[in-house]
């Protein structure tokens, strides 16, 4: 599905002028149908999985129980 930079820039959730950027640096794949350049919405697929893996990854570190302190013990 293609998408122009201003509907691409709603799905990722950043500014047009960032995507422009973006585009300009062809850091983005995009095709220029001679009115807009339109972005297809597949190439992202990849970051989307990589956000989801390091969400995962963060909420089990910080479900970790803390354990306890061998020191803690250790009074007269």
């Amino acid at each position: 599905m293609y998408l122009t930079i201003k509907e691409t820039a709603a799905y990722l959730d950043v500014p047009e002028y960032y995507l422009e950027k973006l585009v300009m640096e062809n850091k983005i794949r995009t095709i220029d149908d001679g009115n807009e350049t339109l972005i297809n919405k597949d190439q992202f697929k990849s970051y989307f999985d990589q956000v989801e893996k390091y969400r995962i990854m963060i909420q089990e570190y910080l479900n970790e129980p803390i354990p306890p302190d061998p020191d803690v013990k250790d009074e007269d």
